[in-house]
């Protein structure tokens, strides 16, 4: 594991860990924080000859913090921070992963970035935006979110009653290979212990939007991308849990449609989730794709 860095990105401190020989073909991980990628997957990406890069977005983990209701910054501008941590590295380049909302910021760093982006692979996303969806598109499951507006909202500022909380929304998001208490726990408290509340902030309110990336329902997105997605060159690999609730696999089936030559990959069981049980078969997917282009 390598040791985390505050790097100053586009006017912010991204805080940014690297796994692996930088002399080795460059792989960047977009998620909501560094911590979407589990360690222990970085850990098999490097051990195959790659370079790994994850960081935090901004307000998560140890980046810069503004306020979550407003944040003041766009889709766009989370964009060009990742092309801006490629440049933080001295990287022209890189091999780009992104997984859930990171996703997003993964497909239009292909598009308006395509120089940076040596392949794509997409985990867990979809074409769009929050918002309403488009009708093709399948929605989150009525058993989701009816399960999500009936939770206790937590003590946001209580770490045990965070903890609990998210440890439940976990099972909701899993699917049904089983989910893993011990492991998801372990990643919530995580979440929790690193996140920074600047002096003056709303505690509550910082530690909400780590663990429910809820920064993303204030954002401005922009203009619509789909309808670009034929423009796409990166070669691209798709990976959706079969049993997605959050963005059913239809999601990950259109993006692997809409993009020329992309390949879908399924996980049987997996949910919105990135659970022990998959990490292998992750870290090989995206090895075999990031070889021929190393």
């Amino acid at each position: 594991m390598g040791e985390e860095v505050l790097l100053s990105v586009n006017g912010v401190e991204l805080c940014a860990e690297t796994f692996g020989e930088r002399g080795d073909a460059p792989v960047l991980l977009v998620g909501n924080s560094m911590l979407t990628w589990p360690e222990e997957l970085c850990g098999l990406l490097a051990g195959g000859g790659r370079f790994v890069l994850r960081y935090d977005l901004r307000d998560t983990g140890r980046s810069t913090t503004a306020d979550p209701a407003a944040p003041g910054y766009t889709l766009r501008d989370l964009v060009a921070d990742a092309a801006g941590m490629l440049e933080a590295f001295g990287l022209p380049r890189a091999h780009v992963a992104g997984f859930g909302v990171g996703g997003w910021i993964a497909q239009l760093l292909a598009l308006d970035h395509p120089r940076r982006v040596a392949s794509l692979t997409l985990a867990a996303t979809r074409p769009v935006a929050p918002g309403p969806n488009d009708p093709d598109l399948p929605e989150h499951s009525a058993e989701l979110m009816a399960a999500m507006m009936a939770a206790p909202e937590p003590d946001w500022t209580d770490r045990a009653s965070v903890i609990e909380a998210m440890v439940a929304h976990r099972r909701h998001l899993a699917g049904t290979a089983g989910y893993d208490e011990a492991a998801a726990r372990r990643h919530v408290e995580r979440i929790f212990d690193r996140t920074v509340v600047p002096a003056g902030a709303d505690p509550a309110m910082a530690h909400r939007s780590n663990q429910t990336a809820i920064v993303f329902a204030a954002l401005d997105c922009g203009d619509r991308w789909r309808e670009r997605l034929g423009s796409i060159t990166a070669p691209t690999l798709v990976i959706h849990g079969e049993d997605d609730p959050f963005f059913p696999i239809g999601n990950g089936g259109a993006l692997a449609k809409e993009i020329p030559g992309a390949e879908l990959i399924g996980l049987p069981g997996a949910g919105q989730e990135l659970p022990p049980g998959v990490w292998e078969v992750v870290a090989l997917a995206i090895l075999r794709h990031t070889r021929a282009r190393a």
